[in-house]
C-alpha cells in the first residue's frame, strides 16, 4: 500500500458501513444532471458496451457461487484489457457518474474494453452480480463503490484473487488485489470557500451534504475554512440530509437555508441547484461542472477527475505489477485528480476581480505546494441532519 499524500488516520482506522441512499424522488431533477456522457440505463443492473470493441450482455442477477479458475479476459477479439464498473447507485448519483466518466473516457482513447451495470443496491444484488460477471465474462479489473456493501465486495474479491478490484473505500486496501480510492476535493472545496465567502452580502451561506462521514466532513469543512479566509464574519449552515441521492429533500433543505438569510449555497448533494434557480442565488456545484443546470446560478463546480486513478491502475496492468494499494492520492488537485471548474462571474451580484485574482493565486499555491489545504474530518459544528 503507498502512503502517498494521504493523512496516517485513513490508513489505520475502519469506518463504518453507510449506504448510498437510493431515494430517487424526482425524475426532473435526476434527468437534468449534466453527466450526459454517462450511458448505461438507470434503475436496472444491465451492463452495456462502452467501448466498440464490445457488444452488450447482462448482469443476469444469478449467482454462480463458484470462483473463476481461469485467467482475466482481454475482451474479445483485442488485447485491451475488460474492465467492469459495477456501481450501487444510479449513474445519475454524481460520485459513480465520476468513476463511470473516467472509465468511459480510457474506452474512448481505445485503452480497455469498458462495460458496466449500476443500482446494485443490496449486499445480495452486489454479490450476483459480481459473482455472474466475474464467473462468466472475467473482466482483468473490476471499479466501484463499496460503501454500500464493503464486507460482501471484499469477500467476492478474495474468491477471484486474479482480478483486480479497486472501489471506493473508507478502509484499507487488502492484498493481494482489492484497492481503494476516494475523492479527495477538499483542495477545490477550499477555493469555492473563498469565492462564497466574498460572494454572499448576507454573510450567510448555505451547505447541503450527504451525511456526516469523514470522507464528507472533509470537503465540508474545506469549505467553511475557504469561507473564513475571505469574510471572517461569515456563518456558514450546514445540513445533512441523511443519503447520497435525495434532490427532494435536499432542495427542501437548502430552501429552509434560504429562509434563514443564505444567499450563497453549495450544492454537495443534487437538488441544491434546483433551489438557487429558483431563488436566483449563487450556487457552487459539485463533481461535475454543473454550470449547465443553473447557468445564471451556478458560478464554479468542484470538479472529480478519476482518470489519473485509472490511468495509475491500467499503467501497472500492463507492467504486470497491479497490487492492492491506496489510490486516494490520484485525486489531490496537484495530480490532476481534482479541480475548480471556471468561475462564473453571471450570477446575480457578479464576482469582483479581486476575488477571483485570491484564489487564482491560492490555486497556484496549492499546486506549487507552498499551502496545503487543512484536512478535517470531524462533523462540522453546528451542523444539523434532516431526512431518514
Amino acid at each position: 500500500m503507498r502512503a502517498g499524500l494521504l493523512p496516517e488516520s485513513r490508513h489505520t482506522r475502519r469506518r463504518p458501513r453507510f449506504t448510498r441512499g437510493l431515494v430517487v424522488t424526482s425524475v426532473a431533477a435526476a434527468a437534468a444532471l449534466v453527466l450526459a456522457a454517462c450511458g448505461g440505463t438507470t434503475g436496472s443492473t444491465t451492463t452495456s458496451s462502452s467501448s466498440s470493441d464490445s457488444g452488450s450482455s447482462s448482469s443476469g442477477g444469478s449467482a454462480s457461487g463458484e470462483s473463476s479458475s481461469g485467467g482475466p479476459s482481454t475482451g474479445a477479439s483485442t488485447d485491451k484489457p475488460l474492465v467492469y464498473g459495477v456501481f450501487a447507485t444510479p449513474l445519475e448519483e454524481p460520485w459513480d457518474g465520476a468513476v463511470h466518466q473516467a472509465l468511459q473516457a480510457a474506452a474512448d482513447a481505445g485503452e480497455i474494453v469498458y462495460k458496466h451495470t449500476d443500482n446494485n443496491d443490496s449486499d445480495d444484488k452486489m454479490t450476483r452480480t459480481l459473482t455472474d460477471l466475474l464467473t462468466n465474462e472475467k473482466p482483468a479489473i473490476v471499479f466501484g463503490d463499496a460503501f454500500s456493501s464493503e464486507d460482501a465486495i471484499r469477500a467476492v474479491a478474495k474468491d477471484y484473487p486474479k482480478v483486480q478490484f479497486a472501489f471506493g473505500s473508507g478502509n484499507d486496501p487488502v492484498d493481494p488485489n482489492f484497492s481503494t480510492f476516494d475523492n479527495w476535493l477538499q483542495d477545490p472545496a477550499y477555493l469555492a470557500g473563498m469565492l462564497a465567502g466574498g460572494v454572499t452580502k448576507s454573510n450567510t451561506i448555505g451547505v447541503v451534504a450527504a451525511m456526516p462521514i469523514p470522507e464528507v466532513d472533509r470537503i465540508v469543512n474545506a469549505f467553511i475554512k475557504g469561507v473564513a479566509e475571505t469574510n471572517s464574519k461569515a456563518t456558514v449552515k450546514v445540513t445533512f440530509i441523511n443519503s447520497f441521492f435525495d434532490p427532494t429533500t435536499a432542495k427542501q433543505a437548502a430552501l429552509a437555508q434560504v429562509a434563514q438569510g443564505a444567499d450563497v449555497l453549495f450544492a454537495e448533494r443534487d437538488g441544491v441547484i434546483e433551489a438557487a434557480k429558483e431563488k436566483n442565488l449563487p450556487v457552487i456545484g459539485m463533481m461535475v461542472d454543473q454550470k449547465s443546470q443553473a447557468p445564471k446560478n451556478v458560478m464554479t463546480s468542484l470538479v472529480w477527475n478519476m482518470r489519473p486513478t485509472v490511468e495509475e491502475v491500467l499503467k501497472e496492468f500492463k507492467a504486470g505489477t497491479l497490487h492492492s494499494q491506496n489510490l486516494g492520492q490520484y485525486s489531490y488537485m496537484k495530480n490532476g485528480g481534482s479541480s475548480l471548474a471556471p468561475i462564473n462571474t453571471d450570477i446575480p451580484g457578479g464576482i469582483p476581480q479581486a476575488l477571483i485574482d485570491k484564489v487564482t493565486a491560492k490555486q497556484k499555491a496549492i499546486m506549487d505546494g507552498t499551502f496545503t489545504t487543512p484536512i478535517d474530518e470531524k462533523a462540522p459544528a453546528g451542523s444539523t441532519t434532516v431526512g431518514q
